[in-house]
């Protein structure tokens, strides 16, 4: 099954107070052990070659301004996974994501069973603009950013 666009459920406001920006992406799967820190580590640890190439160009392009360019080094692989910071992680949602100066943002893993004897993981992304560059750099990345989160989140069924 591929993933499909579904409407975020989650608390936006408690997850990033004054998100201005939330979307959400579904996957069912036949896995019944699955939990959200196996699927955000399936999902976000081992990215796409061509998603890894689009961040590099990123990386280059928004360095110069300041923004974070690469996850913090500090963090050991249990506070992250992938580039993301980890804030808190529960068997049934992970919440990664961190806060810069143009934007902070959250990405939300969860895993739910479902009535038709699936887990359902979902990837919701949240956003909060800091500034006009913010809105900018927003409305720049969101054609990509549709393209590669269902991507990522078909990695949770491979």
């Amino acid at each position: 099954m591929r993933p499909f666009a579904v409407t975020p459920t989650v608390d936006v406001h408690f997850l990033l107070p004054g998100t201005d920006y939330a979307d959400a992406f579904a996957l069912d799967i036949y896995d019944p052990t699955l939990d959200a820190p196996s699927a955000a580590r399936r999902a976000f640890h081992h990215m796409p070659h061509w998603v890894g190439a689009l961040l590099t160009v990123r990386n280059i392009v928004v360095s110069p301004f300041g923004l974070r360019a690469t996850p913090d080094p500090a963090l050991s692989e249990d506070q992250r996974i992938g580039i993301f910071p980890v804030i808190s992680t529960s068997p049934e949602r992970v919440v990664m994501g961190f806060d810069d100066a143009h934007l902070n943002f959250r990405v939300v893993v969860e895993v739910e069973d479902q009535q038709t004897g699936t887990r359902r993981v979902t990837a919701t992304t949240l956003v909060k603009r800091n500034n006009t560059f913010g809105g900018a750099y927003l409305r720049a990345v969101m054609p990509f950013h549709k393209a590669i989160v269902p991507a990522i989140l078909a990695r949770v069924a491979a």
